[in-house]
């Protein structure tokens, strides 16, 4: 037996991991401490109305014989599909049902998706980039190149013609960096992808929080059907990060070599899938509700508030920083030129708030940090009021 010797090549640890040890060390060892958390992208708030109302009902339908679900369709319960679907028409964008895979979250279709394409293919990825992009074609061991983020193309860069991929990553609005693409920029990225016969891997996990003049979604871009899958999730939408629940859009229109990705995405699916919980899928039907759409909109205006709050805190200290605004993201410069690790370390230290270092999403992320809106309103708040005390030293 031979292990997969990509594995070798990856971190010795997770980013997010490692952010968690260290907070959890530090407050082991210093209990009169609180220590207040704006790292990882979880959400706070609980379900809305809407959503348990429906799963409740969910619930006593699977306690009747008559209206018990056994096995459900791998691509998802038709009612969901076709929820997601309006949702989607709402905001003048037109999918067939056929084309949504519901799935357990946008994180594992990142991962899985990769089954459809061949191990020879090069990958594009922005540095600084969301980490799954990047271990996971390790873990297949395809050869990954990147497209710098940086200040001076407000970290969103642009395609260029003398880098040649087949699969590209764009993830706006962008974790980690808040950055987020217009329809415009978004078309250049797509007569890219048609050019060079490249499939674009568009992660739309946060377009709740994409506002005025920012895409919410890639196939509001003429063409797009032809060159581009669109992963989303319901975890920052609706707060599903522990009911988990995602789906991928895979147009009909996408077919590479004679083969259909769309096809191919629905053998992998109900050869290593077996769907989503019916429960959850009520659950996640109920929030492209009339109702519920209102409900979640409070849940995530309150995060945007929280975002308000950190990116008015940057501004107070004189710290530049991008998101905030279309993104439930800060990204700040660490002052006086510190390195994100040592940025953490000390402000664990000094004032015990606890962020997530730069350096982790990529070489380009050296230098800089991200903060999160999701914590509670008193946690932002209190953590804001400690920045700001200590840097404004």
């Amino acid at each position: 037996m031979k292990p997969n010797i990509n594995y070798a090549n990856l971190a010795e640890s997770y980013l997010f991991s490692a952010v968690a040890k260290k907070a959890a060390d530090y407050a082991a060892a210093n209990p009169d401490k609180k220590v207040l958390k704006l790292s990882i992208g979880d959400v706070t708030l609980p379900l809305a109305p809407a959503v348990i109302a429906a799963m409740h009902e969910a619930v006593e339908e699977m306690g009747k014989k008559e209206t018990f679900k056994g096995y459900g369709p791998e691509q998802g319960y038709p009612f969901l599909r076709e929820s997601i679907k309006g949702y989607y028409a709402r905001r003048g964008v037109t999918l067939n049902a056929d084309e949504i895979f519901v799935s357990d979250g946008s994180k594992s279709d990142c991962g899985n998706i990769l089954d459809i394409f061949a191990k020879e293919n090069t990958v594009l990825v922005p540095d600084p980039v969301y980490p799954v992009y990047v271990d996971t074609n390790v873990m297949a061991g395809r050869k990954i190149v990147y497209a710098a983020a940086t200040e001076e193309n407000g970290f969103l860069p642009m395609p260029d013609e003398n880098t040649n991929a087949d699969i590209i990553y764009i993830c706006s609005p962008n974790n980690p960096t808040g950055a987020a693409y217009t329809k415009e920029q978004l078309g250049k990225w797509v007569e890219y992808a048609l050019r060079k016969n490249a499939v674009i891997l568009y992660d739309a996990a946060y377009e709740c929080f994409a506002e005025e003049g920012v895409a919410r979604s890639i196939y509001e871009v003429e063409g797009a059907k032809k060159c581009a899958i669109e992963l989303c999730s319901f975890s920052k939408t609706a707060g599903f990060t522990g009911t988990r629940c995602g789906y991928t859009v895979v147009p009909e229109t996408l077919v590479y070599e004679g083969m259909s990705l769309r096809k191919m995405w629905l053998r992998r699916q109900t050869t290593k899938f077996n769907g989503v919980s019916y429960i959850v899928q009520k659950g996640a039907a109920a929030v492209f509700t009339e109702e519920g759409e209102k409900q979640i909109r409070e849940n995530i205006d309150y995060y945007r508030e929280n975002a308000k709050i950190i990116a008015a805190c940057m501004e107070e200290c004189g710290i530049p920083y991008t998101g905030g605004k279309n993104s439930p993201y800060i990204w700040l410069k660490c002052p006086n030129s510190k390195k994100s690790w040592e940025f953490f370390d000390d402000m664990l230290e000094k004032v015990q708030v606890v962020g997530t270092p730069g350096s982790g999403f990529g070489e380009n992320g050296e230098g800089y940090f991200r903060l999160t809106a999701f914590g509670s309103r008193e946690t932002t708040k209190e953590a804001c009021a400690r920045i700001v005390k200590w840097l404004k030293k």
